[in-house]
């Protein structure tokens, strides 16, 4: 619950809407592969319709030695931790789902904001935007394929 608050409150901050906007819980659940390898790091991040960076939602993985190897996330942040203080939680196993509730502000959906995962595992090659999706009410719901190892990615509303 409290890390629901942080991420409700960092993301809010981060991504800089006005206090009125309207909010909702949108759930992500990001089923990774059997790759049979060591547990994934994930980077949770928006883009604006021109594409610049807009803030960081989730970061799956605790060490910050790792993180460069989330290389959109980590380009677009400059490796900035206060972009995911609070925000921040286990890696992520092979072949288990992660299932991560925020507050997203309505203002995200329907106006061009890009969803990206950038994933990295350990002794294998990087995935920058193993997942990159519209952020759009038609799209909740719609699982979308990872490029390597991301199974499949849902968002719900």
């Amino acid at each position: 619950m409290l890390k629901s608050l942080f991420a409700a409150l960092a993301v809010t901050t981060a991504l800089g809407f006005p206090a009125a906007a309207m909010a909702k819980p949108v759930t992500f659940t990001t089923t990774l592969k059997d790759y049979g390898g060591n547990g994934a790091y994930l980077a949770f991040y928006v883009t604006d319709k021109s594409g610049a960076y807009a803030g960081s939602l989730w970061m799956a993985g605790g060490k910050s030695k790792y993180y460069k190897h989330l290389a959109n996330w980590y380009q677009a942040t400059g490796g900035d931790r206060a972009q995911i203080n609070g925000i921040t939680g286990a890696s992520v196993g092979s072949g288990r789902t992660l299932e991560v509730t925020l507050d997203l502000k309505d203002a995200l959906f329907d106006a061009g904001y890009t969803l990206h995962v950038d994933a990295s595992v350990e002794d294998r090659r990087d995935s920058p935007d193993d997942v990159k999706v519209p952020l759009t009410s038609a799209g909740a719901g719609t699982p979308v394929k990872g490029r390597r190892y991301v199974s499949t990615f849902t968002y719900g509303m």
